[in-house]
């Protein structure tokens, strides 16, 4: 949070909205890398306000791809992972408070995967050329950040430890794109830090995620 705050007071007149969004987004991975279900609440305000900023920059394919896929997916996974909280070998809700809020983790089956990545192919090809016709800055890019985000999201549904993967890899694409508009604006120097944070916590995330699923499975 620190980070955050003096990014944005470092580039000087930015946008209070971006730092809003970046605290939103910071805090979402924080309940989200524990697997707690309230990191979903958070997300979406993330969402909400970083398509604000993205349309600010006329980065289309933001827009498109957080209004249009992650919230509905993000709604999506808060409702999966309510219905799924961590259980016990008895298959009751686990008592302790430190578990209490945690989801079950899943296993990733060779065949949801191979279908998430062909959805993926498709909507990347579909988003290419309609970013293209919306003339959208930086078009290969944008459009490489919108695979990995269909890969994120997809696999945070599935409540897979592997969704951290797809979303660091589109932390990595998203900073190289903020960077470019940072190049035109540096007001936007909080977003380009924002996704170097969502970068730390995934990949924390990703570790977390591995220790939940042997923890679970040695309690079954």
């Amino acid at each position: 949070m620190a980070i955050l705050t003096c990014s944005y007071i470092a580039s000087g007149a930015g946008s209070t909205l971006s730092l809003i969004s970046t605290l939103l987004g910071a805090t979402c991975l924080i309940f989200m890398a524990k697997g707690n279900a309230i990191g979903h609440i958070f997300g979406i305000g993330f969402i909400i306000t970083y398509a604000i900023v993205a349309w600010g920059f006329c980065y289309w394919g933001e827009v498109l791809t957080y209004l249009g896929m992650s919230l509905p997916s993000t709604l999506f996974a808060l409702i999966s992972w309510v219905r799924h909280p961590v259980k016990t070998g008895e298959g009751g809700p686990r008592e302790s408070s430190s578990h209490v809020a945690e989801v079950q983790v899943s296993h990733l089956s060779p065949a949801k995967f191979a279908a998430l990545l062909a959805i993926s192919a498709v909507v990347t090809v579909v988003f290419y050329f309609l970013l293209g016709a919306l003339d959208t800055p930086n078009l290969v890019v944008s459009t490489i950040s919108v695979t990995t985000s269909m890969l994120g999201a997809g696999l945070m549904f599935m409540r897979s430890p592997y969704y951290a993967l797809g979303y660091m890899a589109n932390d990595l694409v998203l900073i190289l794109l903020w960077i470019l508009a940072c190049m035109e604006d540096i007001s936007y120097l909080p977003v380009v830090a924002n996704f170097a944070v969502f970068l730390a916590n995934d990949f924390y995330g990703f570790l977390n995620w591995q220790r939940m699923k042997r923890r679970q499975l040695s309690s079954d």
